[in-house]
């Protein structure tokens, strides 16, 4: 078995159990005092069973500790996965929705995101869902805007005709309280 890797020497147990209490993280919290049970003097194994992990994952976060300080040990965000267009492809798929389909050639009056998937393809060879490029394209700062249907034979004379409208004023009921019926 090897030996215990030994913490940095710029910090104590009081200094780390004055960062848990400052911390919002929770996760972080508890490993500070875990490592801070180490600096004052407890075994890798009290520090395991007060984070409630095991070894392994103490030595982890001494190595963490000693390399980048008390903020590595908080819960970092997952990078998730790549983009699958570049930049160069980003650019040219601006361009597409700036310039707008060609009927003839696109076949479409109007880009939709089924269609500009089928046109990276056709352009890029990259295969994108519909909701990845839906998420790019608000990534790149479009929205998709739809104007609102009419229909073609429309009357603009029927649809004034078709208006309500109030009455002018409100008209006040006869004086007088209600006769009761007899």
């Amino acid at each position: 078995m090897g030996s215990a890797i030994s913490l940095r020497l710029d910090f104590d147990g009081e200094h780390l159990r004055r960062l848990a209490r400052q911390t919002k993280d929770a996760a972080q919290a508890r490993r500070l005092l875990a490592l801070a049970s180490i600096y004052d003097g407890g075994s890798r194994s009290d520090a395991a069973r007060l984070g409630n992990v095991t070894l392994q994952i103490v030595r982890d976060w001494v190595m963490r500790f000693n390399a980048h300080g008390p903020d590595d040990l908080m819960n970092g965000k997952a990078p998730g996965p790549k983009s699958r267009l570049n930049d160069r492809q980003r650019a040219a798929l601006a361009q597409a929705l700036e310039r707008g389909p060609t009927p003839y050639l696109d076949g479409v009056v109007r880009w939709r995101l089924c269609d500009l998937v089928q046109w990276l393809w056709e352009e890029f060879r990259v295969s994108v869902s519909e909701q990845t490029l839906s998420r790019e394209v608000r990534a790149m700062g479009y929205r998709k805007l739809a104007a609102r249907p009419k229909h073609h034979a429309q009357d603009p004379q029927a649809i004034e005709e078709f208006k309500k409208t109030s009455p002018p004023r409100w008209q006040r009921s006869p004086a007088g309280p209600p006769k009761a019926s007899e």
